[in-house]
């Protein structure tokens, strides 16, 4: 018999969770050592208390299936009982019950009676306690502790919007009555889990039998709701300020635009573009549509430019507030789908890092190629929808070149080049994990093999060295940022300030013929005009903006270059 039967439960709820997976979760948690400083726990989901019973045999120091009297390797021949007798009596003489209760509540009063029955065959009666009752009345008794709990996950269709209404009130009892406490939570599915409106500190994917489940990990505290909207969590709505006049004036806009907008993307293919880019200034906003790949599925990404410190913060939150209602109505995305990050203005030294750790990644269609975007993780999805025009460019130019891609972020232009038949491509980043998200962008493609170049480096230094080298290719693709001063970096970056020599750089290791394509974001950049006496510059930046980005013409600049005659 499977080793994660206890054999103290004898009966279980609609969905139990296995024994072992129970243990793992409260283990990853960090239980064992939050009950030895004698911390509260409680699941106000508990079934047929699983969680409860297996964080009372860790507080008791318990060793799991103690109790069970027969094991597959009692038979073996090579057995040595009396060893086996000497682990397992020193395994019972380190029981300890624990000084504090451990606590369990649920609604339905007959499973609560087999977790009772469960309790006293796993010998923990009498340190637990069993109550009827709903999550919206779950309350802490004593100092801070631990809540885990396992919500039902809705995996019925007919189920699901109550699974994420259950998950939504978890959220707000946590905030309203938890503060200070650790959660352990296992969702059914990403979308789920965002239905808390916290921040998860860590997430772990576990399966729950067949069921690809997310852990998450939150730690409770006002700083967790504060740095929601830095993070690119689903946005928290109330729809029922839809009908304020600002809500309604937004939404008209809203609708307008993907009116003007829609034409054009069923003509052109496209299924990933912007809404909507600050075009009223008292709503500063960037909102992008990405639809899955398979089309199943659509998000916004809502992107609000943080107000200047002049602007009242209640005005700003008033007007975020009646945007966010207007989105459901006017563009039939669900609430669950659609996410928030707040972009503000960093100072020079400051730089943006990985925000979170959902893990959550979705895979989307442009120009016939797929690609994984990343919601709740990073400032960025992994894909610039303002290039999508250069992209096409590069995939145009790539046949039978050797491509180069600097600073490359996820990969995209290598797929393109890669789709355009290149010979070779070389992909450069000082990121790991971006460099192993192109693989994934490249794999999933059907691009693979050694002719696909994966180099880890910062880009500044590796070009150095691969002058020095005298490496050649044919096409390169050039789109540092703005600015970084990384740690990994040698030096810091201005791409004002640098652009020319790593032009010089890059235009080193061009082939005869070939073409370098370099891009940048900067809002106020001015090509260097030494670089256009030294080479032939084509500024290509008015035919590389698509028509999503009209609105703001200065969205990045991008300019082709050749060796002169």
């Amino acid at each position: 018999e499977g080793l994660h039967r206890r054999g103290y439960r004898a009966e279980a709820g609609e969905a139990p969770l296995r024994e072992n997976l129970a243990a793992g979760i409260l283990l990853r948690a960090g239980w064992p050592e939050k009950s030895a400083a004698a911390a509260e726990f409680l699941d106000p989901m508990c079934g047929s208390g699983t969680l409860v019973i297996e964080a009372a045999m860790m507080a008791a120091h318990m060793a799991p299936n103690a109790r069970r009297h027969y094991f597959g390797f009692l038979g073996w021949p090579g057995h040595d009982r009396l060893a086996w007798e000497t682990v397992r009596r020193d395994a019972l003489a380190r029981e300890q019950p624990p000084v504090f209760t451990l606590r369990g509540a649920d609604t339905d009063g007959a499973v609560l009676g087999a977790a009772r029955e469960n309790a006293a065959r796993a010998a923990v009666a009498n340190f637990v306690s069993f109550e009827r009752g709903r999550v919206a009345d779950a309350k802490p008794k004593a100092s801070p502790g631990m809540l885990a709990t396992n919500p039902p996950y809705g995996v019925r269709l007919e189920d699901r919007d109550a699974a994420r209404a259950l998950m939504k009130e978890l959220g707000d009892v946590l905030r309203a009555n938890f503060a200070g406490w650790d959660a352990a939570i296992l969702a059914g599915s990403p979308d789920a889990g965002l239905e808390l409106g916290l921040r998860a500190e860590r997430v772990h994917t576990v399966w729950n039998g067949a069921l690809e489940c997310r852990l998450l990990r939150v730690h409770v505290s006002p700083a967790t709701e504060k740095n929601l909207l830095h993070h690119g969590r689903t946005a928290r709505i109330d729809e029922s300020l839809a009908d304020t006049p600002g809500s309604k004036m937004f939404g008209n806009r809203i609708a307008k635009n993907l009116k003007q907008l829609k034409s054009w993307a069923e003509r052109e293919q496209v299924s990933c573009y912007r809404v909507y880019d600050a075009d009223m200034p008292e709503y500063s906003f960037a909102i992008d549509r990405y639809a899955e790949a398979d089309g199943t599925r659509v998000w916004l990404y809502v992107q609000e430019y943080a107000a200047p410190k002049t602007v009242n913060p209640d005005a700003a939150q008033r007007r975020r507030s009646e945007a966010l209602a207007a989105l459901p109505g006017v563009t039939g995305i669900p609430a669950a789908f659609i996410h928030l990050r707040q972009r503000r203005k960093t100072t020079r030294g400051e730089q943006y890092e990985k925000l979170g750790e959902q893990a959550d990644f979705r895979l989307v269609e442009e120009g016939g190629l797929r690609f994984w975007v990343n919601f709740t993780d990073y400032l960025d999805t992994g894909l610039f929808l303002d290039h999508r025009i250069t992209r096409a460019r590069i995939r145009d130019a790539a046949a039978r070149r050797r491509f180069l891609n600097l600073f490359a972020y996820t990969g995209s232009a290598t797929v393109y080049a890669a789709a355009g038949r290149a010979r070779a491509t070389t992909t450069v980043d000082m990121s790991a994990t971006y460099l192993d998200w192109a693989r994934r962008n490249l794999a999933v493609n059907g691009f693979s093999g050694p002719q696909h170049e994966f180099v880890q480096a910062d880009c500044i230094a590796w070009l150095k060295d691969a002058v020095a080298e005298r490496k050649v290719y044919d096409l390169i693709f050039l789109d540092p940022p703005t600015f970084s001063n990384s740690k990994r970096m040698d030096d810091i970056l201005d791409v004002q300030r640098d652009h020319a020599a790593l032009i010089d750089r890059c235009m080193a290791l061009l082939a005869p013929g070939g073409m370098l394509v370099f891009s940048n974001n900067a809002q106020k950049f001015k090509l260097d005009a030494t670089v256009g006496e030294r080479y032939k510059v084509t500024d290509i930046s008015r035919a590389t903006l698509p028509k999503d980005f009209e609105r703001n013409a200065r969205i990045h600049q991008c300019f082709e270059l050749e060796k002169k005659p």
